[in-house]
């Protein structure tokens, strides 16, 4: 935890919160970061599901929760509390995840705390719609990536755009591990393998195509800035770290002129590595170990992609299915 964060915590805990709750809540903060591994984001994420129930509670009974009432809160408030935040248009996916916070913050009491309460594990989750990822074609990735959006913009940062692009669909990253690296981390000509790490600190290797390393070097020539090894890798107009929403408006520029789909997103991007890699052959433990996953049913997912491609085009091309579709006009 950074020490805005710690500072923000403990301000908002102290109006929700009595204060030996208060540090309880902040253990298990702490718990979460240097036991569990937890990036900031997800740390972020935790806490805000938090505060979300804690805020709750504040306005519905006009008083801090203790640590008695967390030991004594029963099945009705945890649906009242759902039933209020689905008001406001959250989606089950949401409410899903900040279920799972209070509860995974009721195994800590627990193991840790000594506080027992069982009546959170008895809320069944919402139905989360099924989806499969949405990746693109590898014809409009090549085109989206190859799209020269030269309007108001230099050369090296059309170089640069090129260059994240290129990696984010080339090694399969997130947009935050790929605008995570610095200087020290790009791959060149004798150092053909990425050290990522992604979700959990977790570290791991991916070897560079070399028209992504050639993207990466041909950004850092025409780039303007003298940045050293700890520097950031992509870097935005002041020479500050590059933020990533520059890439998430980019990507909107490049949907609306080619006319790509809603789910044409820099995330959509690591859907269509994978997803080209299995439609070409490769293995899912492989692809799992590239992407990161921490277990192969994140991976499995992208089998319903490959096997609804593979339907459509036995639909489309297959002589009986053509027949059936000529006898019924």
């Amino acid at each position: 935890m950074t020490k805005k964060f710690q500072d923000q915590t403990f301000k908002v805990l102290t109006h929700l919160v009595e204060p030996s709750l208060r540090d309880i809540i902040l253990r298990w903060f702490s718990f979460l970061q240097h036991q569990r591994k937890l990036s900031d984001k997800t740390l972020e994420a935790y806490e805000r599901d938090t505060r979300q129930f804690l805020s709750f509670f504040k306005s519905k009974y006009q008083r801090q929760l203790t640590v008695k009432d967390v030991r004594h809160l029963t099945q009705r408030h945890y649906r009242e509390f759902l039933s209020r935040r689905r008001t406001t248009g959250i989606s089950s996916r949401s409410l899903a995840r900040s279920l799972s916070t209070l509860r995974r913050f009721y195994n800590y009491l627990e193991k840790w705390e000594g506080i027992e309460n069982q009546n959170i594990q008895l809320i069944r989750s919402p139905k989360i719609p099924h989806s499969i990822p949405k990746a693109l074609s590898i014809k409009k990735t090549k085109t989206a990536i190859n799209t020269s959006l030269t309007n108001k913009k230099t050369d090296w940062i059309i170089s640069r755009d090129t260059a994240v692009l290129t990696l984010l669909y080339g090694a399969g990253l997130r947009i935050s591990e790929a605008l995570s690296l610095n200087q020290e981390d790009a791959p060149h000509l004798h150092k053909e393998t990425l050290i990522v790490k992604g979700k959990g600190n977790k570290e791991r290797l991916i070897p560079i195509l070399p028209i992504v390393r050639q993207a990466i070097e041909q950004y850092q020539i025409l780039c303007p800035f003298q940045l050293t090894d700890n520097d950031p890798l992509f870097v935005g107009v002041k020479g500050g770290r590059l933020s990533p929403r520059i890439i998430q408006l980019l990507m909107e520029k490049i949907r609306r002129q080619l006319n790509l789909p809603e789910t044409a997103t820099p995330h959509a991007l690591r859907h269509s590595f994978a997803t080209h890699l299995l439609g070409n052959g490769a293995d899912l433990r492989e692809i799992q170990e590239l992407l990161g996953h921490a277990s192969l049913s994140s991976t499995q997912i992208y089998t319903e992609v490959d096997r609804e491609k593979l339907m459509r085009i036995y639909s489309e091309a297959h002589p009986r299915a053509i027949q059936l579709r000529v006898d019924s006009l």
